[in-house]
């Protein structure tokens, strides 16, 4: 059998690898909306299922919204080094599993995270040029606690503090990749959209390449 057939018998698999693509803001500046909103423009992407040890609260489904743990159960997870990422987060505890990131990446798929700048540093030593970090800053603080008090669902003591912490948060605004300012929401979603179309085709997320690109200079014409 001759180079061509063989080429034709035995075509390249053209599977890209996965991207880890993190969305990170304060409280308020849009980032949930723009995940759900980014999940239903393109179901390829799913997000992370965190280990929790919060309470389930109405309506949440284990293993689905999230791996609902007791503080025992979590910190073996800890020291087993089972979990890519994990932070204090009002009093509870978040955790991102490592083999279904693993497994995804092996398998070409996409995994969002919402996460803050804590887990994100954890993340990235952990997988490194596999990541996307993408930051959402509000238009104002004004606008940022407008959002919050809007919401109707936290005290002005609770939203005090979502203030004080989203100062704090935006300081690490220069360790992402990219930074949008999120003034309105459905154009801020286009520009991830746009952001993760590009980093899938870079170079080292198509490890077929190398073997597609021998072949093609040593196929006979």
């Amino acid at each position: 059998m001759d180079r061509a057939s063989l080429s034709e018998t035995s075509p390249i698999d053209r599977r890209r690898r996965g991207l880890l693509i993190v969305l990170s803001s304060p409280s308020g500046a849009g980032k949930s909306t723009i995940s759900r909103n980014l999940m239903a423009d393109d179901p390829t992407i799913t997000m992370s299922i965190s280990a929790t040890t919060r309470p389930k609260r109405p309506g949440e489904v284990d293993d689905v919204d999230y791996h609902f743990v007791d503080e025992t159960r979590f910190q073996q997870l800890v020291e087993a080094d089972e979990l890519a990422e994990w932070a204090y987060v009002f009093d509870h505890r978040y955790g991102s599993p490592k083999e279904p990131i693993k497994e995804a990446l092996r398998d070409g798929r996409d995994t969002l995270f919402d996460i803050d700048w804590q887990g994100t540093q954890q993340l990235e030593y952990a997988f490194r040029t596999d990541l996307v970090r993408i930051f959402i800053l509000p238009p104002s603080m004004a606008e940022l606690r407008r959002r919050l008090e809007e919401r109707g669902t936290d005290s002005q003591e609770v939203i005090d503090f979502r203030m004080r912490r989203a100062a704090a948060e935006i300081g690490h605004w220069a360790e992402y990749d990219y930074v949008l300012i999120n003034d309105d929401v459905d154009q801020c979603t286009a520009s991830v959209r746009a952001i993760v179309v590009a980093e899938r085709q870079r170079r080292e997320r198509q490890p077929y390449l190398l073997n597609f690109v021998r072949e093609l200079v040593e196929r006979p014409n």
